[in-house]
């Protein structure tokens, strides 16, 4: 596998796959901000004008998951790489929850994007989202919680956490993209492969590992519990947004009925055809649903 990575080279084949014919790709960049600790947070900005979305992806993800997104969007945008994640630095306390998480993140939108119209956090994004309406509540205009609730358990979550909490490292490329395919059998193995070339690295010794920092859940963990967080779905004073995978076991009936309870006006929307990551199997089901967020 040759080792140059540009990751910018492969928005075309993300654009192709789903069926987007563009003229041209938008403007789009990697920039660092520095948070606390003297750490840098790395962030993908898309377009040239103030930022309307800030996109928070899932544990170990990183902001490449929403490239198809935010090329069938067409809108401006910043995606945040959390830290310990992608090219974000770690954490000196190895820790990755979601107050943890806020705290750097709204150093980020303070700084890149103070005007956004709406924060989209995915799985433990969505749950650093919800932190993030507590502690920075000027940065949240509208939040959009992508097939996750503070319901989510060891149980709802064990095939995501099975996978992260696989092997450290890989002889090769080919093997890192076995196990991801084994995984995510819905998805096809160009767009997966795309996937791991952005979450992944050649390490010195010609294996491969994961950029992620693999102590936010190690071999034998368990998920803690995110019941606590119902109180911040209840605090949060914008337009709430739930979009929850059809196939996704993360978000039940009883998480929906919770979540209503709290925020009874919140809007519901259960995406066909997806799985926990909404944005990779229906990307561009999702842009048409938060354009008609935005235009409405």
């Amino acid at each position: 596998m040759e080792n140059h990575y540009d990751e910018f080279s492969f928005l075309r084949d993300n654009a192709s796959e789903v069926g987007l014919t563009l003229e041209y790709l938008p403007p789009v960049k990697r920039v660092f901000v520095d948070v606390d600790e003297g750490r840098r947070l790395g962030v993908i900005v898309w377009g040239d004008s103030d930022p309307e979305i800030v996109f928070i992806h899932g544990g170990a993800q990183n902001a490449h998951t929403w490239d198809t997104v935010a090329l069938a969007l067409g809108r401006s945008a910043i995606a945040v790489d959390l830290p310990g994640h992608g090219h974000s630095d770690w954490r000196k306390d190895r820790s990755y929850w979601p107050a943890q998480n806020a705290s750097d993140i709204g150093d980020v939108v303070e700084r890149l994007a103070p005007n956004a119209r709406i924060v989209v956090g995915m799985s433990l994004g969505g749950l650093t989202a919800l932190e993030l309406c507590a502690s920075h509540p000027h940065t949240v205009r509208e939040l959009v919680l992508v097939d996750i609730t503070p319901g989510v358990n060891k149980e709802k979550a064990s095939a995501i956490t099975a996978f992260i909490a696989g092997p450290e490292s890989f002889n090769s490329f080919d093997e890192l993209l076995e196990r991801t395919i084994l995984y995510n059998p819905t998805r096809s193995e160009s767009s997966l492969r795309r996937g791991v070339l952005h979450n992944a690295a050649p390490q010195s010794d010609g294996t491969w590992a994961w950029r992620y920092d693999r102590n936010h859940l190690p071999e034998g963990s368990e998920l803690p519990e995110f019941r606590d967080l119902w109180d911040a779905v209840e605090a949060v004073g914008v337009r709430l947004s739930l979009f929850r995978g059809s196939d996704s076991p993360v978000v039940d009936d009883a998480d929906v009925a919770e979540l209503l309870r709290r925020q009874p006006n919140a809007n519901v929307v259960v995406v066909e055809g997806a799985g926990h990551s909404i944005q990779g199997d229906q990307p561009v089901e999702l842009a048409r649903l938060l354009t008609e967020i935005l235009t409405d």
